[in-house]
C-alpha cells in the first residue's frame, strides 16, 4: 500500500510542476515587461524566414551584448526542456521521440501565434525552432534518467 500511496503522491507532485511550469512559461512569454514586452506599443511584429534572427543575434552579439544572446538563443531552448521532461512523464502515450517533439512544436505554435494575435512579444519561426529542439532535448534526457534509473536498480538487484 505505502508503494502505491508513494506513486500517487510522485503523480501529484508532476502535475503541480507541469501546472508552475506553464503558468510561469506564460508568465514570461506574455506578461513579463523585463523580457522586453511593452504594452504601450502594440503592433504586429512577425519573423517567417528561418535561421534569420538566429543570424542576426549572432552576427551583432557583441552590440546587442552576450546575455542578449544567450537568452534568445539558448533561452528558448531551455525554456521548453521541462516540457520534454514532463510530458512523457504525465501521458504515456508521449514517451515517442516524435510525438513529444509533434506536441513540442505544437505548443511553441500556440505561443508564437498568441504572442502575434496578442501583439506581445513577435511570431518567429527561429523561436519555433529552438522551442522545438528544447522540447527534443528534453525528451532525451528523459529518456537518459529513465534508462540509468533502470540500470542502478537492475545493478542493486543483481547484487542482493
Amino acid at each position: 500500500m505505502e508503494k502505491k500511496n508513494r506513486k500517487k503522491s510522485i503523480r501529484i507532485l508532476e502535475i503541480v510542476l507541469f501546472a508552475v511550469y506553464l503558468i510561469l512559461l506564460c508568465y514570461f512569454l506574455f506578461i513579463a515587461e523585463r523580457m522586453g514586452r511593452s504594452f504601450a506599443e502594440r503592433t504586429y511584429h512577425y519573423n517567417l524566414m528561418p535561421f534569420k534572427e538566429i543570424r542576426r543575434f549572432w552576427t551583432y552579439r557583441n552590440t546587442l551584448g552576450y546575455w542578449s544572446v544567450f537568452l534568445n538563443l539558448v533561452g528558448n531552448v531551455v525554456a521548453f526542456l521541462p516540457f520534454g521532461i514532463l510530458l512523457p512523464r504525465l501521458f504515456p502515450r508521449c514517451r515517442k521521440f516524435l510525438l513529444t517533439t509533434l506536441f513540442s512544436f505544437e505548443f511553441s505554435l500556440c505561443v508564437e501565434l498568441i504572442q502575434l494575435v496578442g501583439k506581445v512579444g513577435s511570431f518567429d519561426v527561429d523561436d519555433l525552432l529552438l522551442n522545438t529542439l528544447g522540447g527534443a532535448l528534453g525528451f532525451l534526457i528523459y529518456r537518459f534518467v529513465v534508462w540509468a534509473a533502470k540500470s542502478v536498480l537492475s545493478r542493486k538487484r543483481t547484487w542482493r
